[in-house]
């Protein structure tokens, strides 16, 4: 797989994702709303202008794509994430693209058993209720799919380097983690599962 297709592009994830698959000689489409945000440029790199709420324009970005990275925010808002995603699986199963990567969040589905008290109660409870609510959503949208699909769920954000030293696909209940991962190691996780198939159609969480 060469050519991919990265929705949420221009997030702190999205950021990472072009870069990194840039540098691993991939051809990389960006699809964002202000593509001109990620600012960078590089000879295999296109940009297409568009939201991932418009089917259309989602049809037209899938097309001679061979596999899709999905990272997309709304920041504590909830919707686009799902809605998005759901867009995005179904124009890669009217193309015939199989593979997608897509990014939640640990804490959903059964890894809710891996977040501490802070975080299960405060955080997903209170403050990011509907974005957590959004990724439950997606991720059913992507279980009942068609698609060769992977779900990584990472920790909490940091500005870290990439270090490609992290834990991934710990058991449900492992309370050792310390729920917080680099952008960029979330990056490199995911650009990894394209050419490794242990996680095909699983959902890994991913720590330090």
């Amino acid at each position: 797989m060469r050519k991919l297709l990265i929705f949420g592009s221009t997030g702190s994830v999205g950021r990472q994702l072009v870069q990194q698959a840039l540098q691993k000689g991939y051809s990389v489409t960006a699809f964002a709303r202000t593509p001109a945000k990620l600012g960078i440029r590089h000879a295999h790199l296109e940009l297409v202008q568009g939201d991932v709420l418009d089917y259309d324009l989602v049809a037209k970005a899938v097309q001679n794509q061979e596999a899709v990275l999905c990272a997309l925010g709304a920041g504590r808002q909830g919707r686009v994430r799902a809605e998005g995603t759901r867009h995005i699986i179904r124009a890669m199963e009217s193309a015939g693209v199989k593979r997608l990567v897509c990014q939640t969040t640990l804490g959903a589905g059964e890894s809710r058993g891996n977040l501490d008290f802070f975080w299960k109660y405060v955080m997903f409870g209170l403050l990011l209720k509907e974005a957590y609510a959004d990724h439950q959503v997606q991720e059913e949208y992507v279980k009942k799919s068609r698609l060769d699909w992977t779900i990584v769920r990472p920790g909490a954000f940091t500005d870290g380097p990439l270090t490609g030293t992290y834990r991934h696909g710990f058991p449900a209940g492992d309370k050792t983690t310390r729920l917080k991962i680099s952008r960029a190691d979330v990056a490199d996780f995911m650009l990894r599962q394209l050419t490794d198939e242990a996680y095909l159609k699983r959902t890994p969480g991913l720590s330090y």
